[in-house]
């Protein structure tokens, strides 16, 4: 079985939501806390976070501060969020990286292990919620180096994954809803 590590992207400023959502804190837990535990708990290794704003509150809530990358140039956007954790993820064995972000709660272990059933460094599978395409990503590594080079601003791989005949879309509305945290009143009650 292919290795399948994880990839948590944590590094955002959260300015429409008032803060970093990595710190925000659902039902006793913290958004990055709950994340991390759900790609572990799907059979994720290595797994990485990738910090940028207020990156040392956030590396303190890990329980293996050896997991956290931060992303210097985390302000320009997602993209540099995405550069930095593929490439500290060149230096594992792994061959393909589940790509997580930080404000989606209703996301959990078994749409992980859903979408990254089967990986192989050949894999592009994303996770749809009714039909619509949303998180995670799952990615092989023969397209890391692709991806690292045209992940710019706000849109991480979007454009990458844009039109891609190999993209396997995996349904799993009957598993969570994928929907992300923008605002404070999107948390869940």
């Amino acid at each position: 079985m292919a290795e399948v590590a994880g990839l948590l992207l944590a590094a955002g400023a959260g300015r429409r939501f008032g803060g970093p959502k990595a710190l925000a804190v659902v039902h006793g837990e913290p958004f990055v806390v709950r994340a991390l535990r759900v790609l572990t708990d799907a059979g994720c290794t290595p797994v990485r976070v990738v910090l940028g704003a207020s990156a040392p509150q956030v590396r303190a809530l890990l329980p293996d501060s050896a997991a956290a990358v931060v992303a210097e140039d985390w302000e320009s956007g997602m993209g540099a969020s995405l550069r930095a954790g593929l490439s500290a993820l060149t230096e594992t064995d792994a061959e393909a990286a589940v790509v997580h972000l930080v404000d989606l709660p209703g996301v959990g272990a078994g749409v992980v292990r859903r979408v990254a059933a089967g990986a192989d460094e050949n894999i592009v599978a994303r996770a749809a919620y009714e039909g619509i395409p949303g998180h995670p990503v799952v990615l092989g590594r023969r397209w890391w180096l692709d991806i690292m080079a045209g992940a710019s601003g706000d849109k991480g791989a979007r454009d990458w994954l844009k039109g891609r005949q190999d993209l396997r879309l995996v349904e799993c509305g009957d598993l969570g809803t994928g929907h992300d945290v923008d605002r404070r009143e999107d948390l869940p009650r």
